[in-house]
């Protein structure tokens, strides 16, 4: 697919102008790196949040910048982890005194190079915390599961806890259960393109569907016949229903399209996932239906259930002013 960009490496420092230019009352770029921040950062009294990983998941991870999220937000090349002195400028950038939390994805580059900022951190005296994000059930061993669009969940509830005035241990405590009760799956009916040399990360028939797909273009689990959404949405729930037993919660509901799936389609998608979590006996609490986490061009969805208490949906409805509208 053809791609309406400039140069092909030009394109990260274009779009993060480019949203600045579209949002300068509510963020800023720091001079000389690929962080966007909240403007007015570091905010006195409140713990830093920051998150960040590799560009092509647009909103994620700077479109969730300013109040009640994420204080400074880090971009690194297309579907690559960014460097640990970017990650450190955006601690310094979001530390007012009482420490910054982190909040990374369950990538090899993310783990090493967010921990790298940590320790650099910590040597600048900023106390530094985090949590890894890991809801893609698809991966068999709990230890590899990639974190993908339930992360933005945990961007919410930590970001409205720090807005509140939590501390960092308790932040720390909330990442640490919240992580363990969101799980996703998603799929694929076309593969994303990456802008560097318009190629596919995968291939499929016209007649073809990829079940278990990740963020950054990976393969998923199986490939299948194209199906009906309720068909496809069935698949999806029973592989989650397994992990998410618990009948007696409530749960917000993510329904996050890929990048090139029109909301018409997402909405008959939750159509098909309201009525068979409600046959299923799952109460829903909250749903929300749009692009989150995506992979550049994929078509596609991806479902996460997070099970929720009065607490996190109070901290889930909190009040936000964020680059994404």
């Amino acid at each position: 697919m053809k791609k309406i960009i400039n140069k092909p490496e030009d394109i990260i420092d274009q779009m993060l102008d480019g949203m600045v230019k579209a949002n300068p009352e509510k963020i800023v770029r720091i001079e000389g790196t690929s962080v966007i921040a909240r403007k007015d950062a570091p905010v006195a009294g409140k713990v830093g949040l920051i998150s960040g990983g590799g560009s092509g998941h647009e909103p994620a991870h700077a479109g969730y910048v300013g109040k009640g999220m994420l204080d400074c937000a880090i971009a690194g090349d297309v579907f690559t982890s960014p460097t640990p002195d970017q990650v450190l400028e955006a601690i310094k950038r979001a530390d007012s005194g009482k420490g910054v939390f982190m909040v990374v994805k369950n990538y090899q580059g993310d783990v090493m190079n967010f921990e790298m900022a940590k320790e650099m951190a910590e040597m600048e005296d900023i106390e530094v915390d985090y949590v890894i994000t890991n809801d893609d059930i698809v991966v068999e061993n709990k230890e590899d599961r990639r974190g993908v669009a339930g992360t933005i969940f945990v961007h919410k509830t930590l970001g409205a806890m720090a807005e509140n005035g939590a501390s960092l241990s308790e932040i720390k405590e909330m990442a640490d259960k919240i992580v363990e009760d969101i799980k996703s799956i998603g799929m694929a009916s076309k593969p994303c393109t990456n802008p560097s040399d318009s190629k596919e990360s995968f291939s499929l028939e016209e007649n073809e569907i990829e079940m278990g797909i990740g963020i950054h273009g990976e393969e998923g689990i199986q490939k299948e016949e194209m199906k009906s959404a309720d068909e496809i949405v069935k698949e999806m729930i029973d592989r989650l229903l397994v992990e998410v037993t618990d009948t007696n919660s409530q749960y917000a509901l993510m329904v996050n399209g890929m990048g090139a799936t029109p909301e018409m389609e997402l909405f008959v998608i939750n159509n098909s996932i309201a009525d068979y979590l409600a046959e299923k006996n799952i109460k829903v609490a909250r749903t929300y239906v749009g692009n989150f986490m995506t992979s550049m061009d994929m078509a596609g969805f991806s479902i996460t259930l997070y099970k929720v208490d009065d607490q996190r949906l109070a901290l889930l409805d909190q009040e936000i002013d964020i680059v994404r509208k």
